[in-house]
């Protein structure tokens, strides 16, 4: 089934509980964090005492996006602060192995995010481990930028190993996912959509969750009540 996942990068903070309800108002099912420690990606985000505010404000799961270089020594505060699911990059993880595995053994679920020019063969050995994977359709670090159109063909490749394999990850995409990208994202086979410019960037978290849903479910043949 395809979910939605409004990120809070583009809420406002100060009104994150706010916000966050009314995405879920909306239809969304799972909360995107962005965790940026601006190493591995020029920006600077928030951590674990966010999370755990956050934690007080909502009962989906946590989806915690960690942007970061050591992610080792941060798993065990994101799992204390009551994250869910954990995507670490496989360009940050010199030992990826032994960073699943520390997820897994903290109680969440684990994730591997690939940046735009890494090829999704790269995971094939550890795909039956995963959670999720997240392809990143913009390159890491901001929120709001356009579309890489070449993200579709990944999702696909993807999309095609997950069928042939017999595997059951998540597809997850994040970075310029809107309206008028969302149908060809889900056609290509990704069921996990981030979302939040398009959800937050104009004040209206509920209106907007609801169309990108809609559109998102008819383009994967789902009854908008799914």
């Amino acid at each position: 089934m395809v979910e939605l996942l409004p990120s809070i990068l583009s809420a406002d903070f100060a009104n994150l509980a706010r916000d966050v309800a009314a995405a879920e108002r909306g239809g969304g099912t799972v909360i995107h964090v962005d965790v940026m420690d601006g190493h591995f990606v020029p920006n600077i985000t928030l951590g674990p005492p966010v999370v755990k505010s956050l934690r007080k404000a909502t009962s989906l799961p946590l989806d915690c996006h960690l942007m970061i270089e050591n992610a080792n020594e941060f798993i065990p505060a994101f799992a204390e602060a009551g994250a869910n699911w954990i995507g670490v990059h496989y360009e940050a993880c010199p030992h990826l192995h032994r960073t699943l595995e520390m997820i897994i053994d903290h109680g969440m679920k684990p994730g591997v995010v690939l940046n735009p020019a890494t090829r999704v063969q790269v995971l094939y050995d550890i795909l039956p481990m995963l959670h999720h994977v997240l392809i990143m359709s913009v390159n890491p670090g901001f929120g709001g930028q356009k579309f890489i159109p070449f993200a579709l063909d990944k999702i696909r490749r993807l999309a095609k190993i997950r069928a042939e394999e017999g595997l059951a990850f998540r597809i997850e995409v994040d970075g310029g996912v809107a309206h008028d990208t969302i149908a060809q994202v889900v056609q290509a086979g990704a069921d996990l959509l981030v979302a939040g410019n398009a959800v937050f960037g104009d004040g209206k978290a509920e209106e907007n969750a609801r169309e990108l849903l809609k559109a998102a479910r008819a383009a994967a043949g789902e009854s908008a009540a799914a």
